[in-house]
């Protein structure tokens, strides 16, 4: 997989920033949580429904 391959991808609930899961090589959307502090994000993917807590480390 090249580095700009994204695998999935997630939107922050606090700005609305797009980014790429920790499957993908560089792993942006938890770097923008490292960067902003912004915690919650969710799955955009088509069919998916959740979103995960960056601080508590947990699905909803």
């Amino acid at each position: 997989m090249g580095f700009s391959d994204w695998v999935h991808l997630r939107q922050c609930l606090t700005c609305g920033h797009v980014a790429c899961c920790d499957s993908s090589p560089r792993r942006h959307a938890t770097q923008h949580f490292l960067t902003t502090h912004h915690p919650v994000m969710q799955s955009i993917e088509p069919g998916e429904f959740w979103r995960w807590c960056y601080l508590d480390e947990t699905i909803g």
